[in-house]
């Protein structure tokens, strides 16, 4: 009898509150927010430290003085040395980027404990000097200057005006455009409505402060202390009494007479999110009991000039396909928040049939969603959205709920910058 594959199973997740950017966490970098996510998680799950081999980090905002986040989780713990890590970037799909290949890891018998997830901290985003200072100033840093060289330099930088920092922006440098902008124009090409989107935003606020009330994220979310001294117990952007009343007297936010707002968009938020998967081998010896697994995964890439963020209709068709699954099978689906008006778009499209011949070459549409299977506890508009810690946020969240209410399967999208989609497919243990 052939030896059965090895599975990778998801038995733990934590992450921190999230909260928004500029607020409780700004005195707390990516490195940070990691430390705390991971921290919590070996305290909550209990897993000795020496049974740790791998970290696999996400990030979007990397510190250009230690970019490989991973590895100084790993040494601000003071996990084992030989406990390796390293960091993927994949824009917003970059938590869940780490997490699958921490379970590829496993699956292939090159690890049997991996930690991974993701962080971000949009208020330590480093201020970029433009290129002009940097050109004309590394030379006398490196080099032997003489006076006649400074005198140059300093005429060189003028006009004075151009060497002030550039502030960051979350733009595409392929179109030029920011992911607002380029979200506003897939709400005009889909026909969503501003109304849909504000009905959207608050049923996503309504939901996460019912998880909230119910406990759902007491096990998920790990109080945090700044250095200021200060504890943050739980997430800073729900808000359960917005209605779609309230939502509509915000003026647009990208557009003079657009439909996408601050309250149907999702927020810079500072955050961590963790997540402890191993073989199962590894699960029974350790005493832990497994959630959930991955049945499938698909990354995909789509035209940033068409519409930036559609890529998860053609990442969850795959993803399904490679699990043998129809979307009518699917008994939970979790779409990451990035915009209200992104998220519809992406329901019409798997519904359409016009979409499934000309875009997928499917005969048929991939199928409708209903309402009570969609982001059960809300979605990134009320959670908020660290960039990277968002797909580990999703799959602890998916995971947890397989593994609480009798659910069989479950299925995650998420739309990233630079045209990307990913999707994925967890099956109950």
């Amino acid at each position: 009898m052939a030896d059965k594959p090895r599975r990778a199973v998801i038995v733990g997740g934590a992450r921190t509150p999230f909260v928004k950017a500029f607020g409780d966490f700004i005195k707390l970098d990516t490195i940070a927010l990691g430390v705390a996510a991971v921290g919590a998680l070996l305290e909550r799950t209990g897993v000795p430290r020496s049974a740790v081999d791998s970290l696999i980090w996400g990030g979007v905002i990397l510190p250009s003085g230690a970019p490989n986040v991973g590895r100084e989780i790993v040494l601000d713990l003071k996990l084992p040395p030989t406990v390796e890590a390293f960091t993927v970037s994949r824009a917003c799909a970059s938590g869940l980027q780490a997490v699958t290949l921490a379970a590829a890891a496993i699956e292939r018998g090159e690890a049997d404990v991996v930690i991974a997830g993701g962080s971000d901290s949009t208020s330590n985003a480093e201020l970029k000097m433009p290129q002009k200072v940097v050109h004309t100033l590394a030379p006398l840093i490196y080099g032997k200057a003489t006076t006649r060289d400074y005198l140059a330099a300093a005429a060189g930088l003028l006009p004075l005006s151009e060497l002030l920092p550039r502030p960051p922006k979350i733009a595409e440098r392929s179109t030029g455009q920011v992911m607002g902008e380029s979200a506003e124009e897939m709400a005009v090409r889909n026909g969503i409505s501003r109304a849909e989107q504000d009905q959207f935003a608050a049923e996503s606020h309504r939901r996460a402060a019912a998880a909230v009330a119910a406990g759902r994220f007491a096990a998920e979310v790990a109080p945090v202390q700044t250095p200021q001294g200060k504890w943050v117990h739980s997430d800073g952007l729900i808000r359960g009494d917005t209605s779609p009343e309230k939502l509509a007297r915000l003026k647009p936010a990208f557009a003079k007479h657009g439909s996408l707002t601050a309250g149907n968009s999702s927020a810079l938020t500072d955050g961590g999110a963790a997540v402890l998967l191993m073989s199962e081998e590894a699960a029974r010896e350790l005493g832990l009991k497994p959630w959930a697994a991955f049945k499938s995964w698909a990354y995909v890439g789509v035209d940033p000039a068409d519409q930036l963020l559609i890529g998860p209709a053609f990442a969850i068709p795959k993803a399904l396909e490679r699990a043998g699954l129809e979307l009518s099978q699917i008994d939970l689906i979790d779409l990451h928040e990035a915009f209200a008006a992104q998220v519809l778009s992406i329901t019409r499209m798997l519904e359409s049939e016009t979409f499934a011949r000309e875009r997928l070459g499917r005969d048929t549409a991939v199928g409708s969603i209903p309402s009570s299977k969609l982001n059960v506890h809300g979605g990134s508009i009320a959670l908020g959205h660290p960039f990277a810690a968002t797909g580990a946020r999703m799959v602890t969240t998916m995971a947890r709920e397989l593994a609480l209410n009798g659910k069989q399967t479950a299925l995650l999208g998420i739309c990233a910058a630079g045209g990307l989609g990913a999707a994925a497919v967890l099956e109950k243990v």
